[in-house]
């Protein structure tokens, strides 16, 4: 059985591209009691409210008429930001050569992040070039990588 999030993914791919954007991501959390199913769109010129509106609303449809999700949940549909988390290997490698914000499980060095830029990433293995080294970290040791934002 496929789970919510390949589903929800696979519902509302066709609706974003008629919208103009891609699906970035689909996230199926419970957070303080409540189930979120969201939606994360993308589009090389940004991502705006019509946009998610649009999306929403035809996507909302379609999940009400596949039903994938026991229970009740709340819908969210929105840009994944300027400081996203890249989670599939596609996301690595659009990515390749920004800086990135490693969080880990355990500190390493007495530090539970790492700041650099993305050199590689090879299966689940993140690459950073920092400015004392290059650090290649393991998959079991990653928490989330982000992009960092400086401003």
């Amino acid at each position: 059985m496929a789970k919510v999030t390949e589903i929800a993914e696979a519902l509302a791919a066709p609706i974003a591209a008629e919208n103009g954007c891609e699906v970035w991501d689909v996230e199926y959390v419970k957070e303080a009691g409540s189930w979120y199913l969201r939606v994360y769109l993308d589009r090389p010129e940004g991502v705006t409210i019509d946009h998610c509106e649009a999306v929403s609303r035809a996507l909302s449809d379609k999940l009400d008429e596949a039903d994938p999700i026991e229970g009740s949940y709340i819908l969210e549909v929105s840009s994944p930001g300027a400081d996203r988390v890249l989670r599939k290997p596609e996301h690595f490698a659009r990515f390749v050569g920004e800086k990135v914000e490693v969080k880990l499980y355990r500190p390493r060095d007495g530090a539970k992040s790492l700041v650099g830029d993305l050199a590689d990433y090879a299966e689940g293995a993140v690459t950073l070039q920092t400015p004392k080294e290059r650090v290649t970290i393991p998959k079991q040791d990653i928490a989330q990588v982000r992009l960092y934002i400086t401003f």
